[in-house]
Order: structure tokens, then sequence, then C-alpha cells
């Protein structure tokens, strides 16, 4: 072969072009393996999609149980703050108790230094029971009210025609709450009809 002109290879150039360009008459037609080469990649696609699918699905569902273990912490946290201190208060009811029925027992006492000494343990008295306050408990005073057993104890029943039947007419201890969930339930002594 001798050397190629010009036109040899405008001639070889127009014949390529042909068959690659939408108005030639040879339109390549993919080959089987082509197409199951698409096929395998819209199936890998598919399988993306439903991953990424199960990835957001495993996202939300995480992100939910991480708010709901965010609420519980708080809601846990906030009753070790406001009942954390319960059994020391528990502890200190009794105590104050005591304060209360050593007070009743010199109240009729005339001696100067028994009154004197009243005074200062009614001082002590209050200031306890302002600590106690301050840190949620607080006494709730039952003579004269309807028995409610969520809140009473009944010890005795005594006749009585001057009140209801199930009244309270006297409490040998006080019922205390702390932030308004009850911590200690009166024991009274309630009426009923002769």
């Amino acid at each position: 072969m001798g050397p190629q002109t010009n036109e040899d290879v405008d001639v070889k150039n127009e014949n390529k072009n042909k068959g690659s360009c939408c108005g030639g008459s040879e339109v390549p037609h993919p080959s089987q393996e082509s197409k199951e080469n698409v096929k395998e990649e819209l199936a890998e696609v598919k399988e993306i999609k439903k991953e990424e699918i199960d990835y957001k699905s495993k996202y939300f569902y995480i992100a939910a149980e991480m708010d709901n273990m965010r609420k519980r912490f708080d809601r846990e946290r906030e009753g070790i703050v406001k009942y954390g201190t319960d059994k020391l208060l528990s502890a200190l009811v009794p105590v104050l108790d005591n304060f209360d029925r050593t007070i009743e027992a010199v109240a009729n006492d005339e001696d100067v230094k028994v009154k004197n000494l009243r005074k200062g343990i009614e001082m002590i008295r209050q200031q306890f029971v302002q600590v106690l306050e301050d840190n949620g408990l607080k006494s709730v005073s039952s003579i004269g009210k309807k028995f409610d057993p969520n809140f009473h104890e009944a010890l005795t029943q005594e006749e009585s025609d001057a009140h209801e039947e199930g009244t309270i007419l006297r409490e040998y201890e006080k019922a205390y709450v702390l932030n308004g969930r009850l911590l200690r339930a009166a024991k009274v002594v309630i009426a009923k009809k002769k």
C-alpha cells in the first residue's frame, strides 16, 4: 500500500462516522451481555435504595428511642430531686412529733424555768418545721374533716351526737405530704353515731 492521501483519510473518517451518527444507516444493537449488565446495575441500584430506606428507618427509630430515653431520664431525675429526700424526711417526722408532745406535756406548767424551756423548744421546733417545709414537707391537719382512707388511718371510733359520722375527732399523729405526695397518713379517732 502506498502513501495515504487526504482523500483516503476523509473517506475512512466518513465511513467511521456513518455508523456512529444518528442519521447513519448502521445503529448499533446492544448485545445480550450489555443488557444483562444494565439489569444487574438496576438491581444493584434497587438494592442500594432499599438499604437507604432501611437505614433511614433505623435512624428515625433510634432518634425517637433516644428522645424517649432523654424524656424518661428527665422524669427520673425530676423524681429524684423532688422525692429523693423522702427517707430522711420520714425519719425526721417522728422527731417533730416528739417536739409537739414535749410542748404539750409542759404547756400548763407554771414554773418560770419550765415556761422558758418550753419557749426555747417552740422556737427550735419552728426552725425545724421551716427547714422541713423548705424541703417540700407539709403537715395536713385532719381534725373536723371527713375520714379519707387515702390520708387517714383510723385507730378507733367514738360515739358522738355533736359530730357527723366519719368526722375526725382527734389525731394522734398528723399526716404529712412531700411535694403533694403522702409521706405519712394521720392516725385518727373518728366519730360514729350512738
